[in-house]
């Protein structure tokens, strides 16, 4: 029984006992003090002055002195005026975790077929490099807002999406072709997540020196970012990859499977799991679908240069890229992909997405 409830009962004996007033328990006004006073409940004692034919102050004390004598849980009391705060005994508190901690349900509501279904999206990672503070942060956060839920009486998905294409992973990719040199995580001695996030560093080494040679030469920053023959590089592997070519996909399958391998032992260390996880590479020709149907009922618009966006400005947002001008797919494409395929696998009521707040935007 909760301390309020507890409360209630005895001030509804105490009332009958002093004044011979017959009170229900669930009509005693029991609040939690106000932050100026000591104590911790606060009774309103002012309906029984009346019948007791006392002053507020009056009734107040002696209420308050049957309670210090009667109820343990009351260590000692102070009156203002009509409102009886009470100080409970700390060995009440005690009684009360030692209660919780004897029960191992406490607290938990029970689930049914009827209760909210909420889904809820952490971790979210890139196959190009391994789990960093910020996926510890989402893994803990969302992990334990899972539990939570499912303890308040919710059905409960735990989801992750893997960001497992994109050019982000084409760089990874390309440099292990050029100066991998056959390294796997046994040869290396390296977790395959961490071994994979060292050839993402690399190409980002000699990207750097390529964009500030361009440089050099006239070119302005954009330019040689644009220009840089490794970046050009990454595209076509891109799009080598999004038209099924049988190397890169072999390329891309090898290196993955050797990030997932690395992600699966820092989940387990971790001791959070997932109920469904989705694939960036499964669900971005979902979301390419949904962007072309938008883009024929005229609620996305195309570009000069063939890119596909959505003008969002009368929401307050901005102008999105949803396809690139060489038809490639971006982070929101799959998104929506994604979304799509929730909405199909699972009728949520709610959809909990734990991020950093840099991505509030998105």
């Amino acid at each position: 029984m909760s301390i309020d409830k507890i409360i209630a009962e005895a001030v509804a004996r105490a009332v009958k006992e002093l004044y011979g007033i017959e009170a229900d328990a669930q009509s005693v006004q029991v609040t939690t003090t106000k932050k100026e006073f000591e104590g911790n409940l606060t009774v309103v004692v002012f309906p029984w002055v009346k019948a007791a034919r006392k002053s507020p102050e009056a009734v107040g004390t002696e209420i308050g002195q049957w309670l210090v004598d009667n109820e343990p849980a009351v260590d000692r009391f102070n009156v203002i005026k009509g409102f009886l705060n009470l100080v409970i005994e700390p060995s009440f508190w005690s009684s009360v975790l030692r209660h919780i901690e004897n029960t191992p349900d406490f607290g938990i509501k029970p689930v049914t077929e009827d209760s909210p279904l909420v889904m809820v999206e952490y971790s979210s990672p890139n196959t190009n490099k391994p789990l960093h503070l910020g996926h510890v942060r989402n893994n803990l956060l969302g992990y334990s807002l899972s539990r939570i839920l499912a303890a308040c009486g919710n059905r409960v998905v735990k989801t992750n999406i893997v960001n497992d294409r994109g050019i982000h992973i084409c760089k990874s990719m390309l440099a292990w072709k050029k100066w991998g040199e056959g390294a796997t995580p046994a040869s290396s001695g390296k977790k395959g997540d961490h071994l994979i996030g060292d050839f993402y560093v690399l190409f980002d080494k000699h990207y750097k020196a390529q964009v500030k040679e361009l440089m050099a030469k006239g070119m302005s920053e954009d330019e040689a970012k644009d220009a840089a023959p490794l970046m050009q590089e990454a595209r076509a592997m891109l799009r080598a990859w999004e038209a099924k070519d049988p190397e890169v996909r072999a390329l891309w399958e090898m290196m993955n499977s050797w990030v997932y391998e690395g992600f699966d032992a820092t989940y387990k260390r971790m001791g959070v799991d997932f109920d469904k996880i989705y694939y960036e590479s499964q669900t971005y020709l979902e979301g390419k679908e949904k962007v072309l149907e938008g883009l024929e009922k005229g609620m996305m618009y195309r570009k000069e240069d063939g890119s596909v966006w959505a003008d969002l400005t009368p929401d307050g947002l901005d102008h999105k890229l949803l396809l690139r001008s060489d038809g490639t797919s971006v982070y929101m494409t799959q998104d929506i992909g994604t979304a799509k395929l929730r909405f199909q696998d699972y009728p949520i009521d709610k959809m909990i997405y734990v991020v950093g707040n840099e991505q509030n935007y998105q």
